[in-house]
This record gives structure tokens, sequence and C-alpha cells, in this order.
């Protein structure tokens, strides 16, 4: 079972202060690339897995979407999400990502943020989205970037002039990383890119973009800190389609 490390009490209430969390679609940096990576949504039916405060599923309500389902291992996120729906069309399910099981060809889209990266057996996990998806089906999905995920002890380091310096990680060596980042012992898999992309050409999917994402100069101007961003890619952004 996926460790649940948002139901930690500590992490949660850290977790909740982030920008994503209070502000949500328009606090992920993100998120513009995302959303231009989405089919149509009028009338689509929509699965969004590790859906946590259910952002996006309300996103995709108001857009005109037939059916939304959002699933979450936390019961502190779905309470939160449960909470902040109105529309009827939108149903949360408490459920472990990597046992729960989509009815198959039944999804237009299948989108899933930030959440790949804590699962053991991604190959199944993804073998399940191939399935639930339509033909002509969109798969849209963002983990952190495997340069990201590489190092086994993310203990920054600064330079002579306070810069971070990002270590360097053992990036061919996947699997178990455990990380610090709002609680100790946070559990996370690291994959390579090659892997990722290996794993969906494997089951058929088509790949349809690749973005290694960093913040734009445009970000930048707005918010100054975010240059740093630059040095390495943040998220890695993944669209492919069923055919």
């Amino acid at each position: 079972m996926t460790q649940n490390i948002y139901d930690d009490a500590g992490f949660f209430q850290n977790y909740s202060q982030l920008p994503r969390s209070l502000r949500g679609l328009d606090g992920a940096p993100e998120w513009p690339v995302l959303r231009a990576l989405l089919p149509p949504l009028a009338g689509a039916s929509v699965l969004d897995l590790g859906c946590g405060f259910g952002w996006f599923c309300r996103f995709v309500a108001g857009e005109g979407a037939a059916e939304v389902v959002g699933v979450d291992v936390s019961e502190r996120m779905l309470a939160r999400a449960r909470a902040e729906t109105s529309a009827t069309n939108v149903r949360y399910v408490q459920a472990d990502i990597e046992s729960y099981e989509p009815a198959t060809g039944h999804f237009d889209l299948v989108y899933s943020s930030l959440a790949f990266h804590y699962l053991v057996d991604l190959p199944a996990v993804l073998d399940r989205v191939a399935r639930a998806l339509k033909p002509g089906g969109r798969f849209v999905f963002s983990v952190e970037h495997p340069i990201m995920t590489a190092p086994r002890h993310q203990t920054w380091a600064v330079d002579e002039s306070g810069l971070p310096v990002w270590p360097v990680g053992a990036y061919l060596d996947e699997g178990r990383r455990v990380t610090d980042w709002l609680a100790d012992g946070v559990v996370k898999q690291h994959r390579m890119l090659a892997s990722y992309l290996n794993l969906l050409l494997g089951l058929g999917l088509r790949l349809r973009h690749v973005e290694e994402w960093g913040p734009t100069p445009q970000q930048i101007a707005a918010e100054p800190d975010w240059a740093r961003e630059r040095e390495r890619p943040a998220f890695l952004l993944i669209a492919a389609e069923k055919p």
C-alpha cells in the first residue's frame, strides 16, 4: 500500500499552507501547461487519480464535464474536497491508487497531478489507466522530475553566493527514496524519464507531449525567487492518447 503521508497531522498542516493548497490550480505554476494538454471537456467522463483537495475535479466540472471521479487515499484531503464541492456530477472515492480498479473503456480523460512518484507498482497502475480510457481518450499527468527524485538524501547545500546547489543523485538507480519534505520520512519512488515514456509506449499509448517544466521569463518577472528553478526542471508533464 502507498504510504499515506497526507493523513499525518503534521504533514497535512504544512501541506495545507503551500500556495497550491491555498490558491488551487492558480497556485500551481505548471498548471497553464497542463491545462493546454487537456482535451475538450464538455460532456467528458473524467478520472482524477490523487485528487487531493479536489481543485481539478471542480475545474473540469465547471468546464462542462458530464462525470468526474476523484480518487485519493487520504481521508483528510477528501474531507476538504467534499466540503468544498457543490457540483452533483463530482464523486470522490477513498482508495489507494495502487489497488483502485477504474471501469474499463469508460473515461475520456484520466488525469493525475504529482501523485505517481509515490507509487511502487506504477506499471500496474498505468495498465489500468490504459484499459480505463475510451479509444481516443487522453491521459495527462505530472510527476516530480526524475532529476529531482534521484538524490538519495535531499539535503540542499548553498554556494558562496547563497544559491542552492542541487545534489547529484544516483539517477540510473531506480527505486525507493526517503526524503524530509514537510515531514520526516516521506517515501517516494525514483524512475528515469525513459522509464515513464517506455511504460506508456509499451501499453500502446501514443505520446502527444512531453514537457520538462521550468518557469517562463514572465513567471520569473512576477515571482523573482523562481529564477533558481531555471537551473533544472522541477516537474515532468506528459500527455498521451489511446489510439
